[in-house]
């Protein structure tokens, strides 16, 4: 087999094939993509500089919103340049390790994004149901401690991806029909059983997605109680406008995760194989390039650093 050593059927390479059937259009597929990298990448360090420099922002509603940016412009990273060599030049070829590197990486990070928007989630719950409190229970070491838990929550569930998949044989050949190296595309292309992977691959998802969201539902739920409970109008408006951009974080990443994540399991005969790897790419960028415009439309906070940082320290934030 080409590319491959025939004593351990471990490939020393696999050719990543792009968007299977649209071969033809990369170059215009690849506009869009690099477009919302871009936004990706200025947006995100954007939010980052800002929330580091303006001691307007430093509070842990804005340091959780760092590091969800920080992972989200690092997830982004991981895959698109080497997408953009596939589709603008044909450089298809990927070494065996540094794909169950970018594997992990992608996995891991978006495992860390879920956690991170559970972080924010319960940060919203301490500032609307205990805000006098709110700044002795999220302080300093607390925001740095349950960062660092979420980053080896999923460090831990998702290294075991490496493993199951190095062990397998792989003499079915080095094409993976994908953009990117995720686990399962590579563990399909082996001649082994990759069954212990797609076990392993749903008690990962059901251990970081379901509960991430249990807690994000548990937090709106008890948010819900305390809005409701306030006796102004305009009390109740600004408790739940201070959550619409988490809101609209969560709607914009788990909408495609799910998309991605069951039609893999179960629609793989019903939608076309490009369609997949078509929203497999965007659940990867869409949330790294709508979050910070979201959250800078709708925070006024960010939108005051935003006009001070271009006007240069000629308004003042409230």
């Amino acid at each position: 087999m080409p590319g491959a050593n025939s004593s351990s059927l471990s490939p020393e390479f696999f050719i990543l094939n792009g968007v299977p059937g649209l071969e033809d259009a990369h170059v215009w597929i690849s506009l869009p993509f690099c477009l919302m990298y871009m936004i990706a990448v200025v947006g995100n360090c954007g939010l980052i500089y800002l929330i580091a420099h303006e001691e307007a922002l430093h509070r842990p509603m804005y340091y959780f919103l760092a590091l969800l940016s920080f992972t989200d412009v690092t997830l982004c990273t991981t895959t698109v340049p080497n997408m953009l060599c596939i589709f603008w030049f044909s450089f298809k070829k990927i070494g065996f390790n540094s794909c169950l590197v970018q594997m992990f990486f992608v996995h891991m990070l978006t495992g860390m994004e879920s956690g991170v928007l559970m972080l924010m989630a319960l940060d919203r719950y301490v500032a609307i149901c205990y805000p006098l409190r709110y700044t002795t229970i999220l302080t300093n070491p607390v925001i740095a401690k349950a960062g660092l838990a979420t980053f080896l929550r999923s460090v831990m569930l998702i290294f075991p991806f490496t493993l199951l998949t190095k062990r397998l044989p792989y003499c079915r050949g080095t094409l993976i029909p994908h953009t990117y190296c995720d686990h399962m595309s590579v563990a399909k292309v082996s001649c082994g059983n990759a069954k212990v992977n797609a076990i392993y691959g749903l008690m990962v998802a059901l251990l970081i997605g379901v509960f991430d969201i249990c807690c994000i539902s548990v937090s709106y739920t008890m948010i819900l109680r305390a809005v409701v409970s306030l006796s102004s109008a305009d009390a109740r408006h600004k408790a739940f406008s201070t959550c619409t951009s988490h809101i609209c974080a969560i709607v914009i990443t788990y909408v495609p995760a799910f998309f991605t994540f069951f039609t893999h399991r179960f629609g793989g005969h019903t939608i076309p194989h490009h369609i997949h790897i078509i929203v497999a790419n965007l659940y990867l960028l869409l949330p790294p390039t709508m979050n910070p415009i979201v959250y800078g439309v709708k925070t006024k906070q960010i939108r005051e650093s935003v006009i001070k940082f271009l006007l240069g320290d000629k308004i003042s934030i409230t």
